[in-house]
């Protein structure tokens, strides 16, 4: 019988919410919103996964891609003028 769930139904799922869980602690260490970094952290990796269709090695790293910009953007918005 055929997977009625697709690629959301597979070990990529504890993939996906192990990197919500991560993001989620991260914001929550940096007194950020708890909501909207896990809901990055799950649609970069739909769109990854879906309408990209790249594999566990790309989900991977459009994770850490969006990690890196997260820190860029925090070191930019949280810089002081020497």
């Amino acid at each position: 019988m055929p997977n009625p769930f697709g690629p959301l139904y597979t070990y990529q799922i504890f993939f996906v919410v192990g990197c919500a869980v991560l993001f989620y602690r991260v914001a929550d260490m940096e007194d950020e919103s708890t909501i909207i970094w896990p809901g990055l952290s799950i649609g970069v990796y739909l769109l990854t996964l879906c309408v990209l269709g790249w594999g566990v090695l790309g989900n991977l790293l459009s994770q850490a891609g969006l990690m890196a910009g997260i820190v860029a953007m925090r070191m930019v918005r949280d810089r002081r003028p020497s």
